[in-house]
């Protein structure tokens, strides 16, 4: 029988994943899912697919994204775990919606905007 996690609900990153998941749940999107993993509503996996009529179409590939404590204040990082021949797997990706560049994230920002950002260009490196 699996162990039910606790979370503090008050704390403000919690409140916000929580919230970003329930709205992702129920506007699914075609091209990506993402979800927390049970034992860590910090640490996502997601699985995107390749973009049409690109070198990547037909590709079904997956990647970590790690929020930090302080989400949504600071931004979260993306890693790939399928090769796409554009990034090395298992390293931390440099997008403008990532930690490399903090200087350009918005807090307001949802989760379903930066997954489909940070997905798309990590699997594509557009």
């Amino acid at each position: 029988m699996a162990a039910t996690i606790q979370y503090n609900r008050s704390n403000p990153a919690v409140k916000r994943i929580l919230q970003e998941v329930k709205e992702m749940q129920s506007n699914p999107s075609p091209d990506f899912m993402s979800l927390p993993l049970e034992e860590d509503i910090f640490e996502w996996q997601f699985a995107i697919l390749g973009p049409r009529d690109s070198e990547f179409e037909g590709g079904i590939y997956h990647g970590r994204i790690q929020l930090p404590s302080d989400y949504p204040f600071k931004p979260p990082s993306f890693m790939l775990l399928t090769p796409s021949g554009r990034f090395e797997i298992q390293k931390k990706i440099c997008l403008s919606i990532s930690n490399y560049h903090p200087e350009h994230w918005q807090p307001s920002w949802s989760g379903s905007v930066w997954l489909g950002c940070g997905c798309e260009k990590s699997c594509c490196g557009l």
